[in-house]
């Protein structure tokens, strides 16, 4: 007599979904020059040509990272990152013709993760998006210190129940001080740990991060963050 062996279901294999970049730009050659470097590199995207298109599509589709322009119609760059750092902590990445120092400085502490200026190398538009990206496995699900609370899962931190909205980066940086209270990072070993990766960043980058962090939490009255000057930062007793 035959027997008829039931043959396991093979489930089908479901490719993890690609990151979606939103490209913003007023420029359309620019623009195709990035989308065909991101697409090479696997990435998805979607595009927007003025800062209120921008919004309007981040609100209907969302996106993994914004690459933003600064000098755009409608609404500019330092407006749409305002505008999206009031309601959620995605990695921005500016692009600007404004190479001057004050203007990435700029750039960063109102919310930015990284800025480029123009013209740039797509691979290395590539290179900075894949760090930005870059996320960490963390094994405890929050981390929390007096009234400090960060939550790894969600992503969101809070002084005293209140959320504090905060940059992919600004998370990382605190993420680093949350995990050892105390210990004095300088701003070589802070931006090492904090941004993983291996590009050279200048002292003032990770400086205007933390004032970034510093002035969201002064809302709160809260002052987590202290300097010792000649050696870095560290976290207080955050009571």
């Amino acid at each position: 007599m035959w027997h008829l062996r039931a043959e396991p279901v093979q489930k089908p294999i479901v490719s993890p979904r690609p990151p979606r970049i939103l490209i913003v730009d007023d420029d359309l050659a620019l623009r195709e020059l990035v989308r065909f470097a991101l697409h090479r590199a696997g990435f998805a995207t979607t595009e927007a040509a003025d800062g209120r298109a921008a919004l309007t599509r981040f609100a209907a589709e969302g996106a993994d990272l914004v690459v933003l322009d600064v000098m755009l119609p409608e609404l500019d760059g330092v407006e749409v990152c305002r505008a999206l750092r009031r309601t959620s902590a995605v990695p921005i990445l500016f692009l600007s013709s404004c190479a001057e120092e004050v203007d990435r400085i700029v750039g960063l502490e109102i919310g930015g993760d990284d800025y480029m200026a123009k013209p740039f190398s797509p691979r290395e538009l590539v290179a900075r998006i894949r760090a930005v990206l870059r996320r960490p496995a963390f094994p405890e699900a929050a981390l929390v210190h007096g009234r400090l609370h960060l939550d790894l899962d969600t992503l969101r931190a809070t002084w005293d129940g209140m959320p504090v909205a905060l940059t992919a980066t600004e998370l990382g940086v605190l993420r680093v001080l949350l995990s050892r209270p105390g210990k004095v990072y300088s701003r070589e070993e802070l931006m090492d740990r904090a941004y993983g990766t291996d590009r050279i960043l200048s002292d003032r980058t990770i400086d205007s991060h933390v004032r970034g962090l510093r002035a969201k939490f002064a809302t709160l009255g809260a002052a987590p963050i202290e300097t010792l000057p000649s050696f870095g930062y560290r976290l207080g007793p955050c009571t």
